[in-house]
């Protein structure tokens, strides 16, 4: 029988359905790894005295004094960068030039240094209430594969969307990466292939599945674009990610070596569709905007690591309103530098009332509900997922709480909702994922977090040491 888990009487639960539903004293009733029913909590412990031997909990949580929402989604990551932190960001760099310096040390990675490395920026994404995490890995030295993190992020029991990313064209073919980093592109359609039949789960609720993510215009060819739309097509539900027009730097490379801006080179090498999303999209056209929306591809906004490194800020506003499928993304957590989801969801919402060219300042343009929809519903489509995003009766049970009585928010009770991004973002409480506790009281399940800090940090400084930055 499965486990039935009753988190109840919230102060609010978001549910993100079609009708944007929140519930005052509201409760989510899970069974096994899908949500059973959701509604006041008086009308669900109604539900459950009807056929108790069937609908009694197992366990239950009173989630008093919390906003209860569905699990945060985080659309592009670079988990091995917490490797690398504060490198070059404090100083100012901008994107190509905080590449070029950290590829050297990047190359000194291995498979425990992608492990760790995975577990610690997961265990830091899930304790800000994500609960499914898509990461982009793309560089493989010293014996790494993908599956050091997929091993990693199944022992941490996020719901994983890893994307086998790759680099071919390096400095002597006019690239942007040393020549050391690249990958033959035979190697990397053989192991993309090989990633998918042993990983992929197109199932429902599936907890895995795989990407191919050609890391960008300037590290891969057009060749390998094209040869990697065509093999996961091949598949189902096998999605395409890549970085497309993050900066002006890579506007100008795809000009003079392709003789098109970024979206047009996307297209000519068969990545428009609802199965592409983009990282950044800091600088689309209007047409390119009508183009994304008409053709399905989606965008993730990365708001803080477009400000770190300096790349523009990207037009979400416009982008949603046109009907771009849009989420967030923490992006590396050496360009942020941190893996707060709900923090970026943040940042987002601020981002998007500051004035830029073209656009004046306005307090109202992105409102706290509209940015906690990007990080939930939003990047449940982004990723082509229907079963996640929102609180309903046959959906994951991806289910996150975050205290709103706490020091942070006191005298927040004006709308409890907002308040998680007006005031100061918080870590999670509680959070649920497929149906298991995997966070109880602020407090990480099964996870040593010292140790992995320990082994983690000995991991970075031996590369740093060897990459000569110490």
């Amino acid at each position: 029988m499965a486990e039935r888990l009753l988190i109840r009487d919230a102060d609010v639960v978001v549910t993100m359905n079609a009708e944007r539903e929140e519930i005052l004293q509201g409760s989510v009733l899970i069974e096994g790894d899908a949500i059973l029913k959701v509604g006041t909590a008086a009308a669900i412990d109604l539900w459950i005295t009807e056929d108790p031997l069937i609908r009694q909990p197992h366990r239950t949580i009173n989630a008093s004094g919390c906003v209860v929402l569905p699990g945060l989604v985080n659309c592009h990551h670079h988990l091995y960068q917490t490797l690398t932190r504060a490198i070059g960001t404090g100083r100012g760099y901008a994107l190509f030039d905080w590449l070029k310096m950290l590829y050297p040390v990047w190359a000194e990675m291995n498979p425990e240094a992608i492990h760790v490395s995975t577990q610690v920026g997961l265990a830091e994404l899930i304790l800000s209430g994500a609960t499914t995490v898509a990461d982009h890995l793309y560089l493989f030295p010293n014996g790494s594969r993908l599956d050091d993190e997929i091993v990693a992020a199944q022992a941490m029991g996020v719901r994983f969307h890893p994307t086998r990313g790759s680099m071919s064209l390096g400095q002597s073919q006019g690239g942007l990466p040393p020549d050391r980093v690249v990958q033959c592109e035979k190697d990397i359609l053989e192991d993309s292939q090989r990633v998918i039949e042993t990983f992929h789960d197109p199932a429902p609720r599936s907890m895995l599945r795989i990407g191919l993510a050609p890391c960008s215009p300037f590290s891969v060819t057009g060749d390998l674009m094209r040869e990697s739309a065509r093999l996961a097509r091949t598949y189902e539900k096998v999605g395409l990610h890549t970085h497309l027009a993050e900066t002006l730097d890579e506007e100008r490379f795809c000009l003079e070596k392709f003789g098109k801006r970024p979206l047009d080179y996307a297209e000519s090498v068969e990545w428009v569709g609802p199965d592409v999303w983009f990282a950044h999209m800091v600088h689309p056209s209007d047409a390119d905007i009508d183009r994304m929306a008409h053709q399905c591809s989606g965008v993730c906004h990365c708001a803080s690591s477009n400000m770190i490194l300096a790349s523009g800020i990207a037009p979400v506003r416009k982008m949603v309103d046109r009907g771009v499928r849009v989420g967030l993304g923490v992006d590396g957590s050496a360009s942020n530098d941190g893996n707060h989801l709900l923090g970026e969801a943040r940042q987002a919402m601020l981002l998007q009332r500051v004035g830029w060219p073209g656009f004046e300042s306005s307090a109202d343009r992105f409102s706290a509900r509209e940015a906690l929809e990007l990080a939930t519903l939003g990047g449940a489509r982004v990723l082509g997922r229907d079963d996640i995003g929102s609180l309903e009766t046959g959906k994951a049970a991806d289910v996150v709480a975050f205290r709103v009585d706490d020091f942070g928010h006191a005298g927040a009770l004006g709308d409890r909702v907002a308040a998680l991004l007006t005031c100061a973002p918080g870590t999670v409480w509680l959070s649920v994922i497929n149906g298991r506790v995997v966070v109880d009281n602020h407090q990480l399940i099964g996870v040593d977090l010292p140790n992995l800090i320990k082994k983690h940090n000995l991991i970075s400084h031996g590369m740093l040491r060897r990459a000569g930055i110490l």
